[in-house]
């Protein structure tokens, strides 16, 4: 659902600054936020005049909100979204897997459903109240670094000197290409349509579903305001979904009994996405983390999650270098990026299940629910996808 930030005020760019962050999303922020906290002097840019969100984002998951809970945000954030205990395979109204939280070992038992830009917006209120500063609009294009800093030129001439420098700007990163940094992996051949919809039917309002189904894959999840977000993978999938396409994949892949009828869509959007990871999360005094270190598939919402877990440790592997363990750089650089190839992978996974052979599905479905039937596997599951298994 697109909402919009708060406006940042135009800041002249300061010459100097401990840490250069490029990029205000959910990364950046936590990164900035992690820095602010321990009195580190950071600038962030974003080539964003008013902070406007698209929002793809939805899930925050329970190890996210444990890292965020230090920084004063977590408590603000779970006020503000619907939690989900329960994470749901089905085959349209036939259980494969049922996947509980409510007895993880966590202050959240829960996947929390809230949208990116609330949880940007959270976090940007959280570091303007820490005296954070957001220096908007300002592209990055081009930075040369030394043994003393790096020194990066913004669209418009500015240029700014600092002692290292964090690219947290998406997948099409320009700190990873200018740090020359390559990003191996490839793109899924389908396209994926996001809408975040008003609907009236038997849906639960505090479960994520996932439907696998002989048409392919549609997720269901419930978000504040009784709006709901429908992911699903097709061949071509329209730039704006209307009522009439969600209503076919739901009519298609969604539960058969209790007709699920779609009222409205509120927003939509089509994407590809590519699965890919940096191959070094640092390069001298430069840093990568969230998307421009690791993009993938949407399945499990994964993505600014890992992100932001990114962001946590990062800001204390800086912190740490600034002052003098320059080891907590590579310590931070050597530890994320097996975590990232984890989550391509598990995204990757659920992503080929999902989108199986039509002949291969039934068999598919026999070893899940046979899998299902195992409170280990269930269990592992849950760890997985809410990130403890990452702690």
């Amino acid at each position: 659902m697109p909402e919009t930030l708060p406006k940042t005020l135009h800041e002249t760019l300061p010459e100097t600054t401990d840490v250069l962050v490029v990029g205000a999303g959910p990364t950046g922020l936590t990164v900035a936020l992690s820095l602010v906290e321990q009195g580190v002097d950071v600038t962030v840019v974003d080539g964003q005049a008013a902070g406007a969100n698209t929002s793809r984002a939805a899930v925050v998951h329970a190890r996210t909100l444990e890292v965020l809970e230090g920084l004063g945000v977590s408590e603000r954030l779970t006020a503000l979204g619907v939690h989900a205990p329960r994470f749901t395979i089905r085959d349209r109204d036939r259980t494969l897997v049922p996947v509980a939280f409510d007895d993880l070992p966590t202050r959240y038992p829960y996947t929390l459903m809230v949208s990116q830009a609330v949880t940007e917006r959270v976090l940007l209120e959280r570091l303007t109240e820490l005296g954070g500063r957001v220096a908007r609009p300002y592209t990055l294009e081009s930075l040369t670094q030394d043994d003393r800093g790096v020194t990066a030129v913004l669209a418009g001439g500015a240029t700014v000197t600092a002692k290292y420098l964090v690219g947290a700007d998406g997948m099409h990163s320009t700190v990873r290409e200018q740090a020359g940094v390559g990003f191996t992996g490839g793109e899924y051949g389908e396209s994926f349509t996001l809408a975040d919809v008003r609907l009236t039917g038997d849906l639960p309002g505090d479960e994520v579903v996932l439907y696998f189904s002989p048409a392919g894959l549609v997720v269901v999840a419930p978000l504040p305001g009784g709006v709901h977000r429908i992911v699903s993978i097709v061949d071509e999938a329209p730039a704006r979904p209307d009522a009439a396409f969600v209503q076919e994949l739901l009519d298609g892949r969604g539960p058969e009994r209790g007709r699920v009828v779609v009222r409205e869509v509120v927003w939509g959007s089509r994407f590809r996405i590519h699965h890919r990871v940096a191959d070094a999360f640092r390069a001298g005094r430069v840093l990568l983390a969230g998307d421009a270190a690791h993009v993938h598939s949407p399945a499990g919402g994964q993505g600014m999650n890992t992100g932001i877990q990114d962001a946590t440790a990062l800001g204390s592997a800086l912190t740490a270098a600034l002052r003098g363990d320059q080891a907590a750089l590579d310590v931070y650089a050597e530890a994320r990026r097996p975590v990232a190839r984890q989550v391509v992978a598990f995204a990757g996974r659920l992503s080929r299940l999902a989108n199986m052979n039509r002949r291969l599905r039934p068999a598919r479905n026999l070893v899940l629910r046979a899998l299902a039937l195992s409170p280990a596997f269930r269990r592992a599951l849950a760890w997985r996808l809410s990130g403890l298994v990452y702690r």
